[in-house]
């Protein structure tokens, strides 16, 4: 069952331009972890990829993840079940999204990269549907 992200945890995950680490389960077994963009879609993680990466893949194969973000000793970890959304409308508009979010100070450069990198690729975006929300506060 879903777990809503509230309070301290959520004022932390809105914070501008912070990484998230997506962790996944390889076929293999072992986790392979990535930095990722992310963005709050209500109380679901969004995160976006090119198809064609390891990450991704395990995802449509495992659904469960886990994603920690951390600044200093602040951190926030969620565990979660990943839904896939395909759709490469809305994968291009969460793409966008996410550049713009990360290059507010740079509105230029975030219409450059969907320009001449996102709008080329195939893409797919990921709800990570949150099972377990952990904070960290020093």
């Amino acid at each position: 069952m879903a777990v809503r992200i509230e309070g301290w945890a959520r004022a932390f995950l809105e914070r501008p331009q912070v990484f998230g680490t997506l962790a996944t389960l390889s076929a293999d077994g072992w986790p392979l972890q990535a930095v990722v963009w992310f963005g709050l879609r209500g109380d679901d993680l969004l995160v976006n990829s090119a198809m064609g990466r390891r990450w991704p893949g395990n995802l449509l194969r495992e659904p469960r993840c886990s994603l920690v973000v951390e600044q200093g000793y602040e951190w926030v970890g969620v565990r979660a079940v990943a839904e896939a959304l395909s759709d490469q409308a809305e994968a291009q508009a969460d793409i966008a999204a996410l550049a713009r979010r990360y290059h507010a100070d740079e509105p230029e450069k975030a219409e450059q990269l969907i320009r001449d990198r996102f709008e080329r690729q195939e893409r797919v975006s990921f709800l990570l549907h949150p099972q377990v929300v952990t904070e960290h506060r020093d």
